[in-house]
This record gives structure tokens, C-alpha cells and sequence, in this order.
């Protein structure tokens, strides 16, 4: 069910009348990604928290897109975004 449409106050002799519309806000990140260190080999989990469920999430390493692939996982849990590094080296810094 939606607020937006027009509202009529109505007296007899006379109504007024309001159209409304309502916008939807913006998702924001609610919980930032956290600085990680690993030993080379070992897989890294990161992840961040947002505002809304199930948003168009992309992920980007040095200003590169990563897309899903051996090395990376693209997961999302709810309002919950999840990057996993698979089997990290030092290229992965």
C-alpha cells in the first residue's frame, strides 16, 4: 500500500486538495569494510553492512571492477555484502 496520491479535505461548500508523492531513500553503507591482514594463502572476508536488502552491489580493487571468478566470491546476505579473496598473495594487497 503506497501513501502517494491526492488528498481532499472536503467542508461542503468548499475542498482543498494536496497530490503527494514520497520518495524512496537512498541506500547508504551502515557499517564500513574494515582494514584487513592476512598471511599469504589464507582466504579474507570482507564485508559491509547497508540500508536496504538485496541492492546492486559492484566491487572494485584499485579501481578495477571484480567480477565473480575462482579467485573472488561476490556474496549477499540481506543488507549484508561479502567480497571472499581465495587463496591471498601479496598481489592481493
Amino acid at each position: 500500500k503506497t501513501d502517494a496520491g491526492l488528498y481532499t479535505c472536503d467542508i461542503g461548500t468548499d475542498v482543498a486538495k494536496s497530490k503527494v508523492s514520497v520518495q524512496e531513500k537512498p541506500t547508504e553503507v551502515t557499517k564500513q569494510l574494515e582494514d584487513k591482514t592476512s598471511q599469504a594463502g589464507q582466504d579474507i572476508n570482507l564485508s559491509c553492512e547497508l540500508s536496504k536488502p538485496d541492492v546492486n552491489v559492484r566491487w572494485y580493487k584499485d579501481g578495477k571492477a571484480i567480477r565473480k571468478s575462482q579467485k573472488y566470491d561476490l556474496q549477499q546476505e540481506g543488507t549484508r555484502a561479502i567480497l571472499i579473496i581465495h587463496d591471498s598473495t601479496v598481489k592481493d594487497s
